[in-house]
């Protein structure tokens, strides 16, 4: 590991720690020639170090070194033996779980608190998760003709390349790393350039969990060019991917153009969370507000459309406007913050924009709608109401801490509002009536839908969208089938 790449930054409650800045090809920290990517602390507005981004050269290296890996030696494993290696890095990470939720928060601007005891430990929970299933991919013996034999294998597609967003870098990384290496894949993967620097600490414990040069290759750079070169490289047999759905659709043109790579698309989301008049209230409006809320408003799933039968909307209000101002914004440090900055200086005046958007639209701004404070990323929890269904701010992605409530009369117009959307993501409806509850999860045009609660994941239950939020699914077993492919096998029996 070349020492030259290594920097030592501190975060705001005094702590430091050190960070990579070159790419991690072959198990080795190398520099890039790329340009350099200067990454900001969102809470401070400072640059907290500049890193190394990958050219095509470089995004060529490292797919070459994943295909060598593969075709040498990864796949060659006992399935045991990935199992064993994956749950070597779990404990690694749960050794250094502190270092990498330091570094998730001082690139990303979330909670310290939260990174930890949410972001990293869901992390090694999905690799220990995926460590138990490696050795139980299988195929099955099919009956055709008495003299022949069938069977199918599960087999790995290869090099997998994967792009991940910033919002939850550590996370959205471990979703994609854990399966595809637990199926024998080898992978190369592009962080956001937001937010590298929890991705090079994981990838220290990569090699010292003992995986071959070559399984695991971190790299990082803007999308037009190093996201461009790793999904249009013929090397690579599947992109897996989570980010905006306008990206999406270039991902799936350099499929197209390229090799036609198996492609799961994890895009965008306007989910509508619905509270019907027999719904819990005081508990609808705990689990809504942390909906839409939760990691600052950026989450792909938000619940960020809120719709409230009207004989209760004016108690619903009460309740989720004091939710909203229990909410401490502040230092990601500081023990007791729930949301930090937004991640970039870029994402804040879109989000205000937005908000500026809403009040000439004639929503009415019920809480929030301005910056918080005078340095870093921060806006307040902004609540809109008497929104229309056509509006803007009902209908657009605002990615930040921003709600859009409207009104219904009866369960089937308040589904048909849900529905009216390019998204589909997720949603959620608050009832006590069991009926209702079946009805409105059906009839959702939605990968998730919750019941009661909102925003809530496991490693065994599968995630992804309908519609315009994508295709394929994460977690669970059902993730196991996109990185894999069936290969039937028939031999004729002799001398019957």
């Amino acid at each position: 590991m070349s020492q030259q790449d290594i920097q030592t930054v501190r975060t705001s409650h005094g702590k430091e720690v050190k960070v990579h800045t070159h790419l991690f090809i072959n198990n080795e920290f190398v520099p890039g020639h790329g340009p350099l990517i200067e990454t900001i602390n969102p809470a401070t507005e400072e640059v907290i170090c500049a890193v190394h981004s990958a050219d095509e050269s470089d995004v060529d290296t490292a797919v070459q070194a994943a295909k060598l890996c593969y075709r040498s030696t990864y796949r060659k494993l006992a399935p045991s033996e990935k199992g064993r290696l994956l749950n070597k890095l779990a404990d690694l990470m749960e050794r250094d779980k502190d270092e990498i939720a330091t570094l998730d928060a001082l690139d990303n601007g979330k909670a310290f608190t939260i990174a930890r005891d949410v972001d990293v430990t869901d992390s090694i929970s999905c690799f220990r998760y995926y460590a138990g299933w490696a050795d139980k991919i299988h195929g099955k013996t099919i009956d055709t003709t008495f003299d022949k034999m069938c069977y199918t294998r599960h087999e790995p597609l290869g090099v997998v390349g994967a792009v991940i967003p910033w919002n939850y870098p550590t996370m959205m990384a471990v979703w994609k790393f854990a399966p595809a290496l637990a199926a024998g894949n080898t992978i190369v993967m592009k962080t956001s350039e937001l937010t590298p620097l929890p991705l090079y600490k994981f990838a220290e414990l990569v090699k010292e969990a003992g995986f071959p040069a070559g399984a695991v290759n971190i790299i990082t750079g803007y999308g037009h060019t190093t996201g461009a070169f790793l999904t249009g490289h013929h090397d690579i047999s599947k992109m897996a991917f989570t980010g905006s759905t306008l990206t999406a659709r270039k991902i799936m043109e350099s499929s197209a153009q390229s090799n036609i790579k198996k492609l799961q698309l994890e895009l965008g989301g306007k989910s509508a969370q619905i509270v019907c008049a027999d719904a819990d209230l005081a508990s609808a409006a705990v689990w809504a507000s942390g909906g839409i809320f939760n990691n600052h408003g950026q989450s792909c799933n938000a619940g960020s459309r809120i719709l409230v039968q009207e004989d209760v909307f004016d108690q619903f209000m009460a309740l989720f406007i004091a939710e909203a101002k229990k909410i401490v914004i502040g230092d990601p440090f500081a023990e007791d913050t729930f949301q930090g900055p937004q991640i970039s200086k870029g994402q804040f005046e879109k989000i205000l924009n937005y908000i500026k958007i809403g009040q000439e639209e004639g929503a009415v701004l019920a809480y929030g709608g301005k910056r918080w404070g005078d340095k870093g990323y921060y806006i307040e929890p902004t609540v809109f109401t008497h929104c229309k269904n056509n509006f803007r701010i009902m209908q657009e992605e605002i990615f930040g801490p921003v709600v859009a409530i409207s009104t219904f009369k009866t369960v089937e117009e308040a589904i048909e509002m849900a529905n009216d959307s390019i998204y589909g993501l997720a949603g959620g409806v608050y009832t006590k009536d069991l009926d209702t509850a079946v009805t409105v999860s059906n009839e959702l045009q939605a990968g998730t839908v919750w019941v009661n609660c909102f925003d809530v994941f496991d490693q065994s239950t599968p995630f992804g969208g309908y519609k315009q939020s994508g295709f394929g699914k994460e977690l669970g077993k059902y993730a196991l089938h996109e990185y894999t492919q069936v290969k039937v096998v028939k031999i004729q029996r002799q001398g019957l």
